[in-house]
């Protein structure tokens, strides 16, 4: 292809526009300017394929922010970067990153710019985030909404908090929306001591303590329906309403296998069968951000946090254990889940009395990072709300 059609498509790729369009100024104030970015850079290095177009922005980016004094340009990149599948908390995290080899005084200026274009992209800030002992440990909690009743989040085995940040917002409106780090995972990392299912159940207690909340309504996923399940066993009053995504009532003869094999192989082993349990072919293929999200909190996981998690996952006794609780329950399975089927989420539904079951078409074991905009529109409508009548 010649040079100048390649530069031509490149950059349209590349920067989301036709670059006559987009650098006439330049053309006319400089055609070889004009022709010097088209052909020699996006024709050039720009189009080779050892990087790709999504690296190249990120490079892009790091480079501007470091230089200073670009922050036209910057903004520019920023928003190709958004436009190429990069999240706004990725490039907030680069910003953070420039702090430490290229100071703060120029982190900060690149850390606006990319506010101000994800601000313009009508893409929300991040949520506000805090510190809380729940007497055994400390952990972290993040908010979304101020009104409205409470909900909390459980995450899964693995993960952290942000596994919820795609359907926080939309859950926001008339609720107040919390998701904290459950023991071994996130903030509540490396503990090193060993704890049972009734101990991370007596943690989320401690959670509504820490919160004064006398009861929230609990949505948990996967490892995170067991803690839920455990609590509403235990302390039924604390739990408003309890919403299970994907989980089990009983253990998993394989729980005890993946914890020896984190021990004895490492978390880099635990990538490989994880993700592909969690995710469709397609999102892997893709890789967007709830897959590289997962793939980076699997691989730098704590191998004894792993463990531990997996032995307490094995103690999980609560099927048949809620016939008496007589707060609203639904049952949420995804209709491609591999790992909690449909079958075991129905066999969960049955056991639940009045439960609601739902099943989302197309969607995988990790609910929330492959199909968030279901995963919504089904906690909103079992969820009570402020100013709606259900």
């Amino acid at each position: 292809m010649e040079r100048s059609a390649r530069g031509r498509l490149e950059y349209a790729a590349l920067m989301g526009s036709d670059p006559e369009q987009a650098l006439a100024d330049v053309r006319r104030r400089s055609p070889q300017m004009y022709d010097a970015v088209v052909e020699t850079a996006f024709g050039g290095p720009l189009a080779h394929a050892e990087l790709g177009r999504a690296s190249r922005e990120l490079a892009t980016v790091s480079m501007l922010a470091a230089l200073g004094g670009a922050e036209r340009q910057l903004a520019v990149h920023v928003a190709a970067a958004l436009r190429l599948g990069i999240a706004a908390s990725e490039l907030r995290a680069l910003a953070e990153h420039v702090s430490v080899y290229a100071g703060f005084p120029r982190a900060l200026n690149a850390l606006a710019v990319i506010d101000e274009v994800v601000a313009a992209a009508g893409i929300d800030g991040p949520l506000p985030v805090r510190r809380i002992d729940v007497g055994h440990h400390e952990t972290i909690v993040a908010q979304a909404g101020t009104d409205g009743p409470a909900v909390v989040l459980l995450h899964a085995l693995g993960l952290d908090w942000r596994m919820w940040e795609p359907v926080m917002a939309p859950l926001a409106v008339g609720r107040r929306v919390f998701a904290y780090d459950i023991r071994g995972h996130g903030w509540a990392a490396g503990h090193g001591a060993a704890f049972t299912m009734t101990d991370v159940a007596d943690d989320l207690i401690g959670v509504l303590d820490a919160l004064e909340l006398d009861q929230a309504h609990v949505v948990g996923l996967s490892y995170g329906g067991g803690i839920a399940q455990t609590a509403a066993v235990a302390h039924p009053k604390r739990v408003a309403s309890l919403a299970l995504l994907a989980t089990t009532d009983h253990p998993f003869t394989a729980f005890e296998a993946r914890a020896r094999s984190g021990e004895v192989d490492g978390m880099a082993a635990q990538v490989v069968p994880s993700l592909t349990r969690w995710f469709t072919p397609a999102a892997l293929a893709t890789d967007g951000w709830g897959v590289r999200y997962a793939r980076e909190q699997v691989l730098r996981g704590n191998a004894a946090d792993w463990a531990g998690t997996w032995r307490a996952f094995t103690g999980l006794d609560v099927q048949g254990r809620l016939h008496r609780f007589d707060a609203p329950t639904l049952v949420l399975a995804g209709e491609l889940d591999a790992s909690t089927t449909p079958e075991i989420m129905r066999g969960i539904a049955d056991r639940v009395p009045d439960s609601q079951y739902r099943e989302l078409p197309g969607t995988p074991h990790m609910q929330t990072l492959e199909r968030p905009e279901l995963v919504a529109a089904a906690l909103d409508e079992f969820l009570p709300a402020a100013g709606t009548q259900r």
